[in-house]
């Protein structure tokens, strides 16, 4: 850790003191700066509390509030579905918020990751007593991506093999992407709405029609699972690698 003293003029006194990342040793720096640099430069170090009200950053406060309510009434689809559906629909336009605000933050990329994770892992938990197992593993990913490849985790996937290009490719907007996104978000509401009759007594959806959906959305949940276990054994790779040790 670096501790970088800014100080105006040499007739005057320190201005402010701010910490900066070094990760290989601790040491004080002076730097002598005018008045009007010196209060830009204290300005620029101060932390970044201001992300935190950043517009995808409160639609994202509102989907959690959104994610407890629904997990309440869980038990009432009447309630439950309406709030659960609203906090995906807000998971859309919180991403684009952020790039026409031009508000992107990695705290942004990493609160969406982390609601996203609450809210399948509360319908999974709910809906079967094995479900924690599909919720582990979806923190485990998170934690795998965004430790070692950071808020831009969905475009680091260069070297991987193709069959995992194929499904990260543009963003997930190709048929392979959306079918893994819909195995991943959708299966554990489709689930949901055919245990608790949604799908039949609500939508009025043939019995055919629901289990087919539950077989296609079941096929990108298995996919998803596969980049999910290459992304954990990447990970174990790199924190085995002696090279990498031997930097750190």
């Amino acid at each position: 850790m670096t501790f970088i003293k800014l100080v105006t003029k040499p007739e005057e006194s320190p201005v402010y003191i701010c910490p900066a990342i070094n990760v290989t040793h601790k040491e004080e720096k002076t730097v002598t700066l005018d008045a009007p640099a010196a209060e830009a430069e204290r300005s620029s170090c101060d932390m970044g509390f201001h992300i935190f009200f950043f517009v995808p950053n409160v639609i994202g406060y509102i989907r959690i509030l959104l994610v407890l309510i629904a997990w309440i009434l869980y038990s009432d689809p009447r309630s439950f579905v309406p709030l659960y559906v609203l906090s995906i629909i807000l998971d859309g336009v919180d991403g684009w918020a952020a790039r026409r605000l031009q508000q992107t933050s990695r705290f942004g990329a990493w609160l969406d990751v982390v609601i996203d994770n609450l809210g399948r892992g509360m319908i999974w938990n709910m809906l079967y007593e094995w479900g924690w197992l599909v919720s582990s593993v979806e923190w485990c990913v998170f934690v795998c991506n965004h430790n070692a490849r950071g808020a831009q985790w969905k475009n680091s996937f260069t070297e991987s093999p193709v069959w995992v290009r194929a499904v990260m490719a543009k963003g997930f907007k190709t048929p392979l992407g959306i079918l893994t996104i819909a195995g991943l978000h959708v299966l554990p509401v489709w689930l949901y709405g055919y245990q608790y009759e949604v799908l039949s007594q609500t939508l009025f959806v043939p019995n055919w029609l629901q289990i087919l959906g539950i077989l296609v959305l079941t096929a990108g949940r298995l996919l998803s699972f596969a980049v999910e276990m290459w992304c954990i054994v990447t990970h174990l790779r790199f924190l085995i690698d002696e090279e990498e040790e031997k930097k750190n």
